[in-house]
């Protein structure tokens, strides 16, 4: 028999939902008062963990791309920017254009009524450490000053604590995220809120995968201009490390095959090699479209309004701290909490919502960002001829 631990983190949430939606309509108000104060507890503790998170993952993840800079580097990395970011911004365009017709008013309603209110029997406060803000200024200094300077024992110990805090995320936070997001269906299935919401996520996914694909094209359009080639077959070409990283939802564990198809795209073998490998921890375009999207349609069932200004700082501030993102398990979605709370004002059970949504998309997600790794070693291999 399968052990709970080696169940997919994806199976865990699907069931966690299904089952927070079918027992949310039967429990007894004890019950549900019961996961309210286990869910309670947990978001005092994810907001507690969330500054650590940034300074844990963001500084050495800073200091490593930092260190040893060269103009192939700083080259690379600010072309992963810019996809990243401009992936950013065309899930702004789309998901402003479509979601609103896309998303049913009963899913709004259903988010914003009052509806029955199942007070947890207690409550925990777990005070921060720092801000979030605090955090992300602290992670940027201290990461690119131990690249500067050479650190060697500061960079041994974020190194350390950057391990303390992935353990803590594996062992404590992505354990216990099922529990948390079962209690918070089972409260809006008990509420009566919970049809028009999975209805909503359904139609979210779709349209998400199917902006995964066009930004695809568009970024291989890119570089077929800078090539002087066909984009599409350049695409075609990177269809196994696009439907490797499906299956193993990992951008390491897809870095084989995305070397070996980017080389037989004509890219030489010593740019694929410093490139792809680089891009595997600072490209996210697919990760960061997600990320976008998804909190848009979540403002939009809230009936918040979306403004251009405060996604755009949103957007260019998530391309710089999700370098941090691939040591994580959760990935992106770990790393971005602290923007989606620091920026957007998202609290924790929006978060939760947040995880949900983009760990039902992961393998997409992840399948874009190697995808789009080969379109800038493309382009790279053009500017170094």
């Amino acid at each position: 028999m399968k052990r709970l631990k080696d169940i997919p983190l994806l199976v865990k949430i699907l069931v966690a939902i299904v089952a927070g939606a079918l027992i949310g309509l039967v429990a007894p108000d004890a019950v549900v008062r019961v996961m309210n104060t286990f869910c309670s507890v947990f978001s005092q503790l994810l907001g507690f963990m969330i500054p650590l998170i940034i300074v844990g993952l963001v500084t050495p993840a800073i200091a490593r791309v930092g260190s040893g800079a060269g103009r192939m580097l700083v080259a690379t990395a600010l072309l992963a920017y810019g996809f990243t970011v401009l992936a950013g911004l065309f899930a702004y365009g789309f998901s402003t254009s479509l979601f609103p017709s896309l998303i049913d008013t009963a899913a709004t309603t259903a988010l914003t009524a009052e509806g029955t209110e199942f007070k947890p029997y207690f409550t925990i406060e777990i005070a921060p450490l720092m801000g979030v803000m605090t955090a992300l200024v602290a992670s940027f200094m201290l990461g690119l000053g131990i690249a500067a300077f050479e650190a060697p024992t500061l960079r041994r110990g974020f190194e350390e604590f950057e391990q303390i805090v992935t353990r803590t995320i594996a062992s404590v936070i992505i354990p216990l995220l099922p529990a948390f997001i079962f209690g918070l269906f089972l409260d809006m299935s008990a509420s009566g809120k919970v049809g028009p919401v999975l209805m909503a996520f359904v139609k979210i996914i779709a349209v998400i995968f199917t902006m995964t694909l066009v930004l695809l094209v568009l970024q291989y359009c890119v570089a077929g201009i800078v090539t002087r080639r066909n984009p599409l077959r350049l695409l075609v070409k990177m269809l196994p490390a696009y439907f490797t990283a499906l299956g193993t939802s990992s951008s390491a564990a897809t870095i084989p095959v995305t070397l070996r198809q980017t080389t037989e795209n004509g890219v030489r073998p010593e740019i694929a090699g410093f490139v792809i490998p680089l891009c595997a921890t600072i490209h996210l375009s697919g990760s960061i479209l997600k990320i976008t999207s998804c909190a848009i349609a979540l403002m939009m069932m809230q009936g918040l309004g979306v403004d251009f200004v405060q996604m755009l700082g949103f957007v260019m501030m998530l391309g710089v701290t999700m370098v941090a993102a691939p040591g994580v398990p959760g990935g992106a979605i770990m790393a971005a909490l602290g923007i989606l709370e620091s920026l957007l004002g998202f609290d924790a059970s929006q978060q939760a919502m947040m995880i949900t949504l983009y760990i039902a998309m992961d393998s997409f997600g992840t399948a874009c960002n190697v995808t789009g790794d080969g379109a800038i070693a493309l382009i790279m291999n053009t500017i170094k001829k």
